[in-house]
């Protein structure tokens, strides 16, 4: 606290307190100032956004694929053959599934690269419109 000539006192907060103030400050700014999104944040939301939805689905597939993997691989090596009473019955099965298993896991990578694009290519004008303005 500084005494400001004749006119009153000076106060300097710190960073906590600023961020307090900030915080305090946006519960009572109206709603219509309140959803003017900074520019800068919304493209890097934007941006980081273009990839979650391809992580989302291939980690779905990827991981169902893993788990029918795993249970083919089960019905090939334990005594599951019991259940079909045939073991040969319980290895074709469990083959089958694991050929499926696998093609899922396969298919995760690939999925995720063509999702992103999609997505990408559908975020794309409103990213360029924002670095346009931005770079102005």
């Amino acid at each position: 606290m500084e005494q400001n000539n004749k006119n009153g006192f000076s106060y300097t907060y710190s960073a906590r307190e600023q961020e307090e103030i900030r915080r305090i400050r946006k519960k009572y700014v109206s709603n219509e100032a309140e959803s003017k999104e900074d520019k800068m944040e919304r493209l890097r939301r934007l941006d980081a956004g273009v990839t979650t939805k391809g992580t989302v689905f291939s980690l779905i597939v990827g991981i169902i694929g893993a788990l029918i993997l795993g249970t083919g691989m089960s019905f090939v090596m334990t005594d599951l053959g019991n259940v079909f009473e045939s073991k040969m019955l319980a290895m074709v099965i469990g083959i089958l599934m694991g050929f499926v298993g696998a093609v899922g896991v396969a298919l995760a990578y690939p999925l995720y690269n063509f999702i992103t694009r999609k997505e990408r290519q559908r975020i794309a004008p409103e990213i360029l419109r924002l670095t346009e303005e931005l770079t102005k």
